[in-house]
């Protein structure tokens, strides 16, 4: 299909964003993607490698750390999706800001400018994250009875993991929404742990924490069981649910604002019940199972109730994981 709409991809060689960016040129997008450096070869190599890449797709160097590089990429386009996020410090003589939460709230409000001085830009989708969203208390005494979009990451507690991640991916949302409904439509897909599938050639971060039990992977593990006690059980999503949510949000001009967006909603001892169940050669140690008898629920329709269909359910999401890590290697 021959759309001819522009969209710029920002953080063009991540996981998520690699594998939307495919899916947007088999559907006849035209495709401004940026990168960090255009002298990565392998990152370049991956995105040119894509069908239709070679019309439809047009790489440009920036980053998040000096966002005014975005406004060329930007220039000309429809739509952006806004995926480029800063997960450790950049320490650059030349940066502006000092640490990941100024680079990532600093990143939005350069970007959503550019955006408004472009006069072509009507919507922006924002990925998001689930660690902004958590049903915690502000206290820190105990959770909410469910989560859903109404639940931000209380931001006077602390937190051993993502200890800069957590606060960047909460502010930086906040900030974007603030843009909503002043000359842009703005969307902001709070997404779970995401696996699946992967087009790069290593395991993606985020599926490795999710089945970071079926690896024995003690240090990924210890990053899900925070995820689970940051949100009460862990939110998990299929890549390929994720990319159409994001399709869904860029053709849809009734979506607006902030969704949560996972398929599941699972404890760690039901992840790794799953994935025994699932893959019966898989052996899981008794330290990775720690049930915390927790039942938080989910309670977040509103992109359903749109008319969004999530097509992979837990099953599927921890079943083809364990098969894209057994593929790469990371299971043997």
């Amino acid at each position: 299909m021959e759309k001819n709409v522009k969209v710029c991809v920002t953080g063009g060689a991540g996981y998520l964003a690699s594998f939307l960016i495919k899916q947007l040129l088999e559907r006849g997008y035209i495709v401004h993607a940026t990168l960090r450096s255009l002298g990565d070869a392998s990152k370049v190599g991956l995105l040119k490698s894509l069908a239709h890449a070679e019309t439809r797709l047009k790489l440009f160097e920036a980053d998040i750390y000096s966002p005014d590089d975005f406004e060329s990429a930007i220039k000309g386009c429809e739509i952006v999706v806004h995926m480029a996020t800063p997960f450790q410090h950049s320490a650059n003589a030349n940066s502006q800001y000092k640490d990941t939460v100024e680079a990532a709230v600093g990143g939005v409000k350069v970007i959503m400018e550019s955006c408004l001085r472009s006069n072509t830009v009507k919507r922006v989708i924002y990925t998001g994250s689930v660690v902004a969203a958590s049903p915690l208390k502000d206290d820190g005494s105990g959770y909410k009875d469910s989560m859903d979009e109404t639940c931000w990451t209380p931001l006077n507690l602390s937190y051993d993991f993502f200890h800069g991640y957590v606060p960047s991916k909460t502010l930086a949302e906040k900030e974007i929404l603030s843009y909503n409904g002043k000359g842009l439509q703005v969307v902001s897909l709070a997404c779970g742990v995401v696996g699946g599938d992967t087009i790069q050639s290593k395991m993606p971060e985020t599926m490795a924490f999710l089945i970071s039990q079926a690896t024995n992977d003690e240090f990924m593990y210890k990053a899900l069981r925070f995820l689970e006690d940051l949100l009460g059980k862990v939110p998990i999503a299929h890549v390929e649910d994720i990319t159409e949510a994001h399709i869904f949000s860029m053709e849809n001009e009734h979506v607006s604002g902030r969704f949560l967006c996972a398929g599941a909603f699972l404890k760690t001892a039901e992840i790794a019940s799953l994935s025994r169940k699932l893959q019966q050669d898989i052996s899981i140690p008794t330290e990775f199972i720690e049930d915390t008898k927790r039942e938080t629920r989910w309670d977040s329709r509103k992109l359903e109730d749109l008319g969004f269909h999530y097509k992979c359910d837990a099953e599927k999401i921890i079943n083809d994981s364990i098969l894209c890590a057994k593929m790469l290697g990371n299971i043997i």
